[in-house]
């Protein structure tokens, strides 16, 4: 049992996993702290060779587009956010006359479509029964069991 001035667990300080260089030889940790100096600086004058965008106000002097805008409209964002209030949609009044005749509509659009449905599958199905001819015996077995 370990004495009551000793402690058995060992101290942060001791932790093997703070630090991994600490168990590299001196001449492997320098090799990789050059490494890592060698891609700081590599990656510093990427950065500085990088060609900028300027944030500031443009100095060159060149021709400006035109904004046509509404006599009553303000180009303050401040002020127009201050007017717009926070909405939720609660109900949407559709009169029920025009919703009826917009799915009328598309029931009437769907009509060509499963027309042309239903061929394909006949037409599929025909050119099966044409390659498979024991698929017509399965299908009289399936409609008449007995």
């Amino acid at each position: 049992m370990a004495s009551p001035g000793t402690s058995a667990i060992a101290g942060p300080d001791l932790d093997p996993l703070l630090d991994d260089t600490e168990d590299l030889p001196r001449t492997l940790r320098r090799e990789k702290e050059a490494r890592a100096r060698e891609a700081r600086e590599r990656a510093a004058q990427e950065r500085a060779a990088a060609p900028t965008l300027s944030m500031g106000p443009d100095d060159r002097s060149r021709p400006q587009p035109q904004i046509y805008a509404a006599s009553d409209f303000t180009p303050n964002a401040a002020a127009a956010a201050a007017t717009l209030a926070p909405v939720s949609v609660r109900k949407i009044d559709v009169p029920f006359v025009e919703l009826m005749l917009f799915f009328l509509k598309a029931v009437i659009a769907s009509i060509p479509a499963l027309i042309l449905l239903g061929t394909v599958l006949w037409t599929l199905g025909t050119l099966l029964e044409m390659i498979f001819p024991w698929l017509i015996k399965m299908k009289i077995l399936i409609s008449f069991p007995n």
